[in-house]
Order: structure tokens, then sequence, then C-alpha cells
């Protein structure tokens, strides 16, 4: 689906002023919108979908492929009305059950972690990671907490789905090695069975609680803008169908927790290679960046009395898998982007180089 010039403002206005739309098109609306100043600007960052600023204070984002499958986001923004961490929602826009639009507020001077945490990166700047976990917990005590929703938000993990994560796991290292290939994929498949024993845990993982979780918690889904910090597109993991094993809505908290601190390992690499920061202090500030977000993220459950949400033994785990995962979305969608994880598990399995161009 192709968004020509000028439609975003037309579709914004339209929504602000209450116009119904034709059929077969539908809205969920979740607060009033106000009519945005005229102007529009696409965002050009790599994304899989199409964001476009109306007025300066709206932003529409537009899937090119709406899909009649599951969409979580217009449940999840509605579900977290009462979190302040996240652009405001104002509209979902439906061609029949098919999600083809999110309409939430623009949040003025917001750069996502591609761009500030890099900066930080080459910088050697730490403070930041301490924020990113306060962040998460908030957002995770937010999705535990029961709305009209999801009124029973918590839930245990069942018998035997231990047997569905592993499985889950198992499928993405596979899916990585098939589609990893020249001297990246002989180094893979040389490590495949380092990799399957550190995801190993997870087929003996015990009873964990589940909650929704934002399913691509990644550092360029946190904006930094003019008042803070704030996480957006709850849209889920583009690698992930909802028929996968181990797919379901409900999950550990530790699922986002170690997507974001790989993340952080991606911006180490980013900053080596588009930048030229020197690989040991970029090694010498992941270290300390992921250390103090995971500490400041257990505090913030603790603080709330909620620790029991975070199953440690399942982040390392997680963390491998999303690495698998991180080299099927550069495969299938962003083949540069393949530098990254090739980068994070060379320097977590050895190599004679921090990452290969």
């Amino acid at each position: 689906m192709a968004v020509g010039e000028g439609v975003t403002g037309a579709v914004v206005r339209a929504l602000a002023e209450g116009v119904t739309p034709p059929r077969p098109f539908s809205v969920r609306a979740f607060r009033p919108l106000p009519t945005p100043p005229p102007g529009e600007r696409a965002i050009t960052v790599d994304q899989t979908n199409h964001s476009v600023i109306a007025g300066e204070s709206v932003v529409v984002k537009w899937f090119p492929r709406p899909s009649r499958a599951p969409q979580p986001a217009p449940d999840l923004l509605a579900h977290l009305s009462a979190f302040s961490r996240t652009a405001t929602p104002y509209a979902a826009v439906y061609w029949e059950d098919a999600l083809v639009a999110l309409v939430t507020a623009y949040l003025p001077e917001a750069r996502d972690g591609w761009e500030w945490c890099v900066d930080e990166a080459e910088a050697g700047r730490t403070g930041f990671a301490a924020e990113l976990g306060a962040l998460a917990a908030e957002l995770h005590l937010a999705m535990a907490t029961p709305s009209l929703v999801f009124p029973e938000p918590v839930r245990l993990a069942p018998d035997g789905n231990n047997d569905a994560w592993a499985e889950r796991a198992e499928e993405a290292l596979r899916d990585a090695l098939a589609l990893t290939d020249g001297e990246d994929g002989v180094w893979l498949t040389s490590r495949a069975g380092e990799l399957r024993r550190e995801m190993a845990p997870l087929a003996t993982a015990g009873p964990t609680p589940l909650i929704r979780i934002h399913g691509d918690l990644h550092v360029g889904q946190i904006l930094r803008w003019r008042d803070g910090y704030a996480v957006v597109d709850f849209d889920g993991n583009p690698t992930v169908s909802a028929e996968a094993p181990g797919g379901g809505a409900f999950q550990p908290a530790a699922r986002d927790l170690a997507q974001l601190t790989t993340s952080v390992d991606h911006v180490g690499q980013v900053a080596i290679l588009r930048r030229g920061a020197d690989p040991e202090r970029v090694a010498e500030w992941v270290a300390e960046a992921r250390t103090a977000l995971t500490a400041a993220y257990a505090a913030g459950l603790a603080e709330a009395g909620r620790s029991d949400l975070l199953d440690r033994s399942l982040v390392r785990p997680f963390e491998v898998e999303q690495e698998c995962r991180e080299l099927i979305y550069a495969a299938r969608h962003l083949l540069r982007w393949r530098y990254a994880p090739m980068g994070v598990l060379r320097t977590w399995y050895g190599t004679d180089a921090a990452f290969t161009k």
C-alpha cells in the first residue's frame, strides 16, 4: 500500500473532525485528536513501516502490507492508557479487519536510539542506561496492571510452555543458519553448538509469570525527546509470526529485557563501524551500560514488589535467540544490518575481529 503526498494530513484532519470513513474502512478511537496545522513530512530512518508527521504534532504510521493477523498494538495502547511514557495514542485505522495505520502524538525534538544512543557510545557515557532500565520496569509494571482491556494481565506459564520456547529458539537458529551466507554463514555454523548450549535452559525453565510484553523492545523504539524518554512502536517482533511455537501474546518479561540489553551491544557495533569508535573502549562501554540497565530494571520491579516478573535464568537464552532473529531480520528486510548481530556474536564467541563489514 503506497501513501501519496498529502494523504496523511487529509486523513488526520478528517479524524480530528469526526468524519466517519467510508466502508470498508473503520476507526478505533483512543483519545480525542486535535486538528494539526498544515504540512507533513516523512520519517526517513530504516523501518519496516512508513511513518509521516502531520503538522509537527501527529504521527501516522502506515502499514504498507496490512495483515489480517492479530495486531497487538491497538489493544496494548488501550491497556496502557495510564502509562505516560509513550506517545499519546489517538486512533487505529482498519481496512475491514486489517490494521492500516496507527495515529499517535508527535514528540518534539525526538531522536531514536540509533541516533542518540550511538552518540552516548561514541562519547563513552553510560548514564542513560539506568534510565532505560527504570523505563522498561515501568512499562512491564503497567503491562501487569489490570485494565478494562486486560482484566487479568498476568498468568503463569502453562505446563509444557518451556518446550515451545525451546522450539521457538531452535527454529530461529535454523532460520539464521539457512539465511546467513558467505564467511558469516561458515562462522555461524561453526558456533551453532555453542549457541544451542546457551539456549538449552529454555527447555528446563520452571514456572514464570507471563505478561503482554512490548515484543520489539530495542533502543530504536526508545525516543529521547524534549521531556525525557518514551517507548514507541508496540507492533511486536517482525520475525515472529502469531503461529510460531511459543509465540503467543503472553511472554516472560525476560524477552523484552533480553532484546533491550542486546540492542546496547548493537549500538556498540554501530559506533565501531559508522563512527570509528575504538572496539576495546566500546566493549567496556557495552559491559557497563548493560550492567547498569539490568540493575535499574530489577530495582524498579523490586520497589514495586514485583521482582517475580523477571526470571533471570531466561535472559541469556533469549539474548542468544534474539541475535538469531537479528540475522533473520537482516536477511529478510535490511541486509546491511547483518554486521551488527554478527559483530555481537563474534564478540561473544570469539573471532579475529570485533566485526565484519
